[in-house]
């Protein structure tokens, strides 16, 4: 056998025993008349000896082996007189009696260990080589064990494990589909699933009342951190069920997932509405570690000669505990952080609440100190904390000041790592207004059932009207990031239908797109509803990694590109014709 053990299973217990180890060679020192050589494989780290009293011509052919060579080693387990406690072998040592190599290895162009020297993009090249550091492997075997925990539950919870197809039909709502040319049908494509919903719908029809899927998924869509071209949901859908079966269910899914990978109990998940979150955070996916709730200041501000407040729709404040101290310079670059395109916004406004109870603001001379001290008073201000306020179009301001509220919680430690808060947002809209198209759509998804008591409301033509529908949909959210998201579905045909309507589709558009599930809901389609769980984003906030790259083993970069086989490419002429895909040059 090429070993006895792995690299991290020997302790004291094993002393006196021979035996074999194989793996990749980590670090290799030479003493003189000892050479150490750190074995390492997928488990850990085990120390080799080799002595030069013991054996010369072992000692010196140890020398010769150079990092990421793959040896065998087979040796006498010892304690070690120098211990190390960051290790778990770091109390034993091999005092190794024969060696072999089973193959060499050219010099890593970057050094494998958890700090490492490489860039992302010449990890991701030699990305076979990054996935031995620990740092990757770790995160991949919280994957799999996530994976299988899932599993576990859904299984206990009388759930099914049912594979989709992930060759189907474009659909023209959501993000752009990767399509692929069929040889056989030449001039007609297949797409790559963004989700599996219309199947998993297809399914309830069918009678199997509870579903799910670890399934792949793909969306042709500009990338960024928490983005990947191919990424991984944790799929399931429910018959016979209201949304409080849906959110108890996976509600129990997430504290499974925590209680065992982490140890971790979770409370009761807090319901906020979207209205509320929208109200009090600007964000459908708050991050309750920290307060930092909406003031508007809007009545108060208004009126008193500053024009840059008169003119907005909405003034907004956050109070920032404990920086009334802040410099001039500090303010200066908060206030260029909020200009930046990304967030869009035209100034910033501050108001401190000095340790002596005095008010100095960037505005006092529009404003009385009693002004200013109302402000305060609303927003639940403390001597030493610090006002800032943003203003204008009351949506938009919301959303920067989401943002700006974030980044303070960052400077300020507040996100702290390891502090969990979920909750459900509730109650979405079912439409949103594109004023670029000049349409609604779907909030979600097109198959998404409005709340009971809105469904009269799909009947108007006012466009507030329809905007003031809700949805039976719901969201779960861990510390900013939504990490699930699903909805009671549409059950009925012509309920479907007329959500098609408002969604613009005519009647022929709808039957060509989706006609296989309007026909479905003729034959008993029964009350349903599911969510979705973008995989590689849980195991990202659980492990408060800012990239989903991290736990995905050959990920893609920010140019969609997978350095390491060098793909997309182009491919040959002849494979061109046999699809039917004519190229002209210009």
């Amino acid at each position: 056998m090429y070993r006895t053990h792995t690299c991290n299973e020997l302790r004291l217990s094993d002393i006196d025993k021979t035996v074999t180890l194989a793996g990749w060679v980590a670090v290799s020192r030479d003493l003189g008349g000892l050479t150490f050589v750190d074995l390492r494989d997928r488990y850990g780290i085990t120390q080799l000896v080799f002595d030069m009293d013991d054996n010369a011509e072992l000692c010196t052919r140890a020398r010769s082996l150079g990092r990421e060579f793959v040896i065998q080693a087979t040796g006498e387990v010892r304690e070690r007189a120098s211990k190390n406690p960051n290790r778990d072998t770091g109390d034993i040592e091999i005092r190794v009696t024969e060696f072999k190599v089973l193959n060499t290895a050219k010099t890593p162009p970057f050094t494998i260990q958890d700090e490492t020297d490489g860039g992302d993009d010449l990890r991701m090249k030699y990305r076979y080589l990054d996935l031995r550091r620990n740092a990757v492997q770790k995160n991949l075997v919280f994957r799999s064990n996530l994976a299988i925990e899932t599993r576990k539950y859904l299984a206990g919870e009388g759930f099914l494990e049912v594979e989709t197809p992930n060759l189907i039909k474009s659909t023209p709502e959501g993000a752009r589909d990767f399509v692929v040319p069929s040889r056989m049908n030449k001039g007609q494509f297949y797409a790559l699933p963004q989700s599996p919903q219309t199947f998993k719908q297809i399914l309830m029809v069918a009678g199997f009342d509870k579903y799910f899927q670890i399934v792949k998924c793909f969306r042709d869509e500009d990338l960024r951190a928490d983005r990947q071209p191919e990424f991984t949901q944790i799929d399931c859908e429910m018959s016979f069920v209201h949304q409080e079966d849906i959110l108890r269910t996976f509600e129990g899914l997430t504290k499974h997932l925590f209680r065992t990978t982490f140890g971790i109990e979770l409370p009761e998940f807090p319901r906020m509405t979207y209205d509320e979150a929208m109200r009090r955070f600007g964000s459908d996916k708050p991050d309750l570690r920290f307060g930092m709730e909406f003031a508007d200041l809007s009545d108060v501000a208004k009126g008193k000669g500053f024009p840059v407040f008169d003119s907005a729709e909405a003034v907004l404040g956050i109070c920032a505990p404990g920086c009334a101290e802040y410099s001039r310079k500090q303010i200066d670059e908060l206030t260029e952080w909020v200009k930046r395109p990304q967030i869009g916004a035209k100034g910033l406004v501050y108001v401190k609440y000095e340790a002596d109870g005095s008010v100095k603001s960037s505005v006092d001379k529009f404003y009385s100190a009693d002004d200013l001290k109302g402000w305060l008073d609303r927003c639940g201000a403390q001597p030493g904390d610090m006002l800032l306020l943003l203003c204008g179009d009351d949506e938009k301001t919301r959303k920067q000041l989401s943002e700006l509220r974030l980044e303070m919680g960052a400077r300020l430690g507040l996100r702290k790592p390891g502090d969990f808060k979920p909750l459900w947002v509730v109650d979405f809209p079912l439409l949103e207004w594109d004023e670029e198209e000049g349409r609604f759509f779907a909030m979600h998804h097109p198959f998404t059932s409005p709340k009971p008591a809105d469904i009269p409301k799909m009947e108007s033509d006012d466009r507030a009207t329809l905007k003031g529908i809700r949805a039976d949909a719901y969201d779960l959210v861990l510390n900013g990031v939504e990490i699930g998201g699903g909805s009671i579905r549409i059950h009925d045909r012509d309920l479907q239908s007329r959500n098609f309507r408002l969604l613009g589709f005519t009647p022929e558009e709808a039957e060509a797109q989706f006609g296989f599930l309007l026909g479905a809901f003729e034959y008993g389609a029964p009350p349903h509803g599911g969510i979705a769980f973008g995989f590689d984003r849980l195991c990202a906030v659980m492990n408060g990694a800012n990239s989903i790259r991290d736990f995905i083993a050959f990920p893609k970069n920010n140019q969609g590109r997978d350095m390491m086989i060098d793909a997309p490419d182009a491919i040959k002429l002849k494979q061109l014709e046999e699809l039917g895909i004519r190229v002209v040059v210009s």
